[in-house]
């Protein structure tokens, strides 16, 4: 009976070395495994049009005196702020700032030179708008002002018109799959040419979303993109 108990346990024994044996060895071709990754990439581009506009609009004047300038300035803004609500602008759309007064004959230091004006004024007044398409086009006409005697800084940097695009949490989720998909299809076609098989993620990172505009003619197109770094592991 000693005998027969022995035998058993021997046979036990076998049988749990043999399968602690298999786990180890399952456990290093897993291992093994995860250690062979590649890194892929995934692109998501994608072009919209912005949504939201902040428009400074800038004219200069000058004059020797000072309480004419200012009178003068009042009136041109009225005349700007009234040809924006007539070509459908809103008026909570529209801030008029504080001019800017410059003194050139305080600003000589020696210089004997008279300036032809003493005073100097930039007026600016701001549309900030949602329709992005109506306030472009009531760009194209207020060009129409100047007849009446307003002169536009429209070269200065300050006056350059800003789009803005603000829906990038609605469109997130489409591009990182888009991205994801995108990353999956070279991952694949890496596993295929060096006779693997594309394993599981063994780890993402989504990437940062940039907003730039397609190019200086078309400021309010927007180009949203966003690159997605996926590690995926190889499988014999």
């Amino acid at each position: 009976m000693k005998i027969g108990a022995a035998v058993v346990v021997a046979i036990g024994m076998v049988g749990a070395l043999g399968l602690l044996g298999q786990q180890v060895s399952s456990a290093l071709n897993e291992m093994q495994t995860w250690d062979r990754v590649v890194t892929v990439k995934g692109l998501s581009e994608r072009e919209y049009v912005a949504n939201r506009v902040i428009w400074p609009i800038q004219f200069v004047d000058a004059s020797n005196d000072l309480p004419g300038l200012y009178s003068n300035i009042e009136a041109n803004s009225a005349k700007v702020a009234t040809f924006l609500q007539d070509n459908g602008v809103a008026k909570e759309g529209i801030t008029i700032g504080k001019p800017e007064i410059t003194d050139k004959l305080a600003q000589q230091y020696g210089n004997a030179e008279k300036p032809a004006f003493r005073y100097t004024a930039v007026q600016t007044i701001t549309v900030f708008s949602n329709d992005v398409e109506k306030v472009r086009r009531v760009m194209q006409q207020i060009g129409s002002l100047v007849k009446s005697g307003i002169v536009f800084n429209s070269q200065s940097y300050q006056a350059q018109p800003e789009y803005v695009f603000t829906r990038l949490n609605e469109v997130k989720p489409a591009m990182i799959e888009e991205a994801t998909v995108n990353a999956r299809e070279v991952a694949e076609k890496f596993a295929q040419d060096s006779k693997s098989t594309l394993g599981k993620i063994k780890r993402a990172n989504q990437g940062r979303f940039s907003i730039s505009s397609r190019d200086n003619h078309h400021p309010h197109i927007k180009r949203v993109r966003v690159v997605s770094t996926i590690d995926y592991t190889l499988v014999d």
